[in-house]
């Protein structure tokens, strides 16, 4: 029997800014990227989004980036 891995990039927002649904797209999920490097993310959100993934029973990546925040 084959399986698919639906995956999803979460864990965007930035500071005071939300990005996306995170919390309702986990339901749909079995795996995720976690935004951990400059382009968007911070340590906060990081640690969220990893415990809400955790709390879902979600396989859990990394999805680093350069610093490119400003485009």
């Amino acid at each position: 029997m084959f399986k698919v891995d639906l995956n999803s990039d979460l864990g965007e927002s930035f500071g005071a800014y939300k990005m996306g649904m995170d919390e309702e797209i986990l339901k749909f999920v079995s795996s995720v990227n976690v935004a951990c490097g400059f382009h968007a993310g911070d340590p906060c959100v990081m640690d969220k989004t990893l415990n809400l993934a955790k709390q879902n029973g979600v396989c859990i990546g990394a999805h680093p980036s350069y610093p490119d925040l400003l485009g």
